[in-house]
């Protein structure tokens, strides 16, 4: 029992030890601390910022904390002082047993330098254990005839302190019979043993009762006492005796549950109840009590739990063989445990990453990890690795800590993301192994330009489209991930022709998703083709880009009318008139027909048709020259005057055609006609006379006139040609339409003949008239329409003038 003086003094001499000198010492990156047990939670161990270097608002800024190898950590760090304090109460006998040196080891990890320091914290003893016996009392059985001298062992006490603070010593209460011998055995171990002083009688005092104390050396000195009980017994002269004096095994730690480990065997000289024998299992502290048990009657001593090498490798026991009459016999009992590979390899991951970027350069940390096997010998050794076929390796670091670092470059559009299996395994047969899983995400960075299916595209697109339309879509393809794949569309620059407006103003490109889009209606007879240049920009920093060609062709529809260039209609109201002589052969060209068509191709191909005439069968077509050609020659029933409707026709689908009315005179002359129209006056000798006067006169005026419009005539014709060859030169774009179908000497030669002239006589008004119609030519160049604005190809004063050129004679008489 412990006295309450003692107990309290006790206390005051672990506060002093806490407050007095702890030992640290810093040997190859290691720090030492010495401490006593059952101190208070929170009490100071050793300056751990001091001893690592650093200032103790660096062990936050750093991320210092402590890693512990899977067991209770009993350490923590006070970030704010920079001291290493203790976790909770630490108790020495629980940790460390009876050892003689009590060590816990740990590890400070420094984050941002990934930097580890083995800590060591030797946990000094201190008397906070009173020696303690296992039964409050003892009961001795002793003969009466027990001869004095002879000795009794009694059970040992038990301190867990070790030491000075251990068992020391005992003391016996004085009495009359006993006294009190203290051995020692080759382990240190005092055993207190009885010695009979004088005679026993059991008649007289049939039992006896004394007091053992158990006392330890620490300061305050603390005792146990216990109640020895002693029966006296009739004479039983012999006790029990082991067959041998120690009972030795060894035991895997992997025997089950109930095994027998061995069976003790004790034999008794005496006869009869005094050579029954019954076995105890004594000195043992409860823990062993816990996990052995010895049958009382056989001497069998098996397992209560399942063995652990890892806790303990041998246990020490003692067996007592008694009587029936309390006499008895001891033997020692060695249990050694064999370690079994019975324990996987432990891993413990300090620190890791989930991301590294795909630019890492090779040896870049991914994480740093602690491998443990509670094994011994080679069952404890561990090896590590990794698949081979993955860019990564690992590095052995102090302590069994490894680290797994980049081996090359990684590229994250061939593998996004990693999921590392590292396998510990140790060298037991079989093996053992733990597998660990590191799932680590490849970052993208911006290191591939979008790309596009083809180096060049090409689009075609039918003209009068409808604005707004997509026309073509262009599609680039970025491997990278996020916004470095976030891919945007614009147009650089492009080939248009000079008349042609901007490039922003004709087409469009959606930046987000490639579309083109058309800005105005295309216009083929404005031009045929233009090239883009596009570029596919993706969003990364810096941003990467790509260019492709992309060239629109613009196809042909048929839009444009055929337009008739010969016979043009007069601006008056008047018709013209094309002269044909009553003497013409058939076969006789008696005027052309040109036509043009804006549009190209087959949709430019002209056929000419002769819709209605007065005389059917008198002329023909050219179904493509155009030209009205006599079928028959005249007779005198035809009529003077003959009109003609001639359609011309395009090749488009669907087709578009124009229509033009030509008025032909049959006449070998100019008086033929006035003489043919005499024939028909009016029968009044008057009036004819006055018409004839005035008809006269008018043919003088007109034939004058019509010479000097002749002359006129070959010079705007020259001076066209010589202009055209200068239009030719400079890009031969004239509307489409070559020159020789409107110029050339058969072109004059045909104006020459087919001028005409038509004179209208009534009989029956004050006004007669006489008209020569226009030359026979006309500007056949098409106004090309631009897609925002029309414009004339040539400027103002362009070789071919307007109406002011055009000649028109119309002489009114007065009657």
């Amino acid at each position: 029992m412990v006295t309450g003086q003692k107990h309290r003094n006790g206390r005051k001499r672990i506060l002093l030890c806490s407050l007095l000198g702890l030992l640290w010492d810093t040997v190859a990156a290691q720090i030492r601390y010495s401490i006593p047990e059952e101190m208070e939670k929170g009490s100071f161990v050793g300056n751990i910022a001091k001893d690592l270097g650093l200032e103790p608002r660096e062990l936050y800024e750093r991320g210092a904390r402590i890693v512990s190898r899977g067991k209770k950590q009993h350490f923590s760090l006070s970030l704010r002082s920079g001291s290493l304090v203790t976790a909770d109460r630490i108790d020495r006998e629980q940790l460390c047993a009876q050892s003689a040196q009590c060590l816990l080891n740990f590890n400070v990890l420094v984050e941002d330098k990934l930097k580890i320091y083995s800590v060591e914290v030797e946990i000094t003893d201190i008397n906070d254990n009173a020696p303690r016996f296992r039964e409050e009392e003892l009961e001795l059985k002793i003969s009466e005839t027990t001869a004095p001298g002879t000795q009794f062992i009694l059970e040992s006490a038990y301190d867990p302190d070790v030491g000075v603070n251990s068992l020391q010593g005992y003391k016996l209460r004085p009495n009359d019979h006993f006294s009190l011998l203290v051995q020692s055995g080759a382990d240190g171990i005092k055993y207190p043993e009885l010695v009979l002083e004088r005679s026993l009688d059991r008649e007289v005092e049939p039992t006896l009762h004394i007091v053992l104390s158990a006392w330890d050396g620490g300061e305050p000195v603390l005792s146990g006492t216990v109640r020895i009980r002693i029966t006296l017994l009739d004479a039983n002269d012999n006790a029990p005796v082991f067959t041998q004096p120690v009972y030795t095994v060894n035991v895997p730690e992997s025997v089950p549950q109930g095994t027998v480990l061995l069976t003790v065997n004790a034999t008794d000289a005496d006869e009869g109840s005094n050579s029954q024998v019954r076995y105890f299992l004594v000195k043992i502290p409860r823990e062993i009590s816990q996990i052995f048990q010895m049958n009382s009657v056989t001497g069998e001593l098996s397992t209560l739990q399942n063995l652990d090498y890892e806790e303990a490798e041998f246990y020490k026991m003692e067996a007592e063989a008694q009587d029936g009459l309390g006499f008895w016999g001891r033997a020692k009992i060695h249990v050694t445990v064999l370690d079994m590979n019975d324990n996987a390899p432990e891993v413990t991951i300090t620190s890791a990453i989930n991301s590294v970027p795909e630019n890492a350069p090779p040896g870049t940390l991914i994480a740093l990890f602690h491998v443990h096997d509670r094994d011994s010998g080679e069952y404890g050794r561990v090896l590590c690795s990794i698949p081979g076929d993955l860019p990564f390796k690992l590095e052995k670091k102090v302590d069994n800590y490894h680290s797994l670092v980049t081996a090359r470059a990684l590229d994250r559009e061939e593998v996004p993301e990693y999921n590392i299996t590292v396998r510990a395994e140790d060298f037991g047969s079989p093996a053992l192994s733990t597998d660990t899983h590191i799932l680590l995400h490849v970052a993208d960075i911006n290191d591939n330009p979008p790309t596009f299916s083809q180096a060049t595209y090409s689009a075609y697109i039918q003209e009068n489209n409808p604005r707004g339309a997509s026309i073509y879509s262009l599609i680039a393809q970025d491997p990278d991930s996020e916004q470095n794949a976030l891919v945007t569309f614009s147009i650089m620059d492009s080939t248009l022709p000079l008349e042609v407006p901007p490039l922003s103003s004709i087409v469009s490109i959606n930046s987000e998703t490639g579309d083109l889009y058309a800005l105005c209606s295309f216009d083929y007879e404005q031009f045929q083709e233009f090239q883009l240049t596009v570029t596919a920009r993706d969003s990364g920093d810096p941003p990467l880009s790509t260019n492709v060609s992309l060239t629109l062709f613009i196809l042909d529809q048929n839009d444009n009318a055929p337009e008739i260039l010969y016979p043009a209609f007069p601006t008056d109201g008047s018709s013209g008139v094309e002269l044909a002589p009553r003497s013409a052969e058939p076969g006789y060209l008696v005027t052309k027909v040109v036509a043009v068509d804006a549009d190209s191709g087959q949709n430019a191909w002209l056929s000419y048709h002769l819709l209605k005439a007065t005389e059917l069968g008198l002329f023909s077509m050219g179904l493509h020259s155009g030209e009205i050609r006599t079928v028959r020659t005249f007779l005198d029933k035809d009529a003077l005057k003959q009109n003609l409707i001639v359609a011309v026709t395009d090749n488009g689908e669907p087709p578009l055609s124009a229509t033009v009315s030509v008025t032909v005179a049959v006449a070998d002359s100019i008086p033929d006609i006035l003489s043919d129209l005499n024939s028909q006056a009016s029968p009044h000798p008057q009036d004819d006379s006055l018409l004839t006067l005035y008809l006269v006169i008018a043919v003088a005026a007109v034939s004058s006139l019509f010479f000097a419009f002749i002359v006129l005539l070959l010079a705007l014709r020259l001076r066209r040609w010589w202009m055209l060859q200068v239009v030719q030169s400079a890009g031969d774009r004239v509307g489409g339409i070559p020159s020789s179908q409107f110029l050339g000497i058969d072109g004059v030669r045909a104006f020459l003949q087919t001028y005409s002239h038509e004179v209208s006589l009534t009989t029956d008004s004050r006004m007669s008239q006489l008209i020569f119609p226009q030359p026979n030519y006309a500007n056949t160049l098409i106004s090309q329409q631009s897609c925002e604005q029309e414009e004339p190809p040539l400027p103002t004063q362009s070789l071919f003038q307007g109406k002011d050129e055009q000649a028109f004679f119309q002489v009114n008489f007065i009657l």
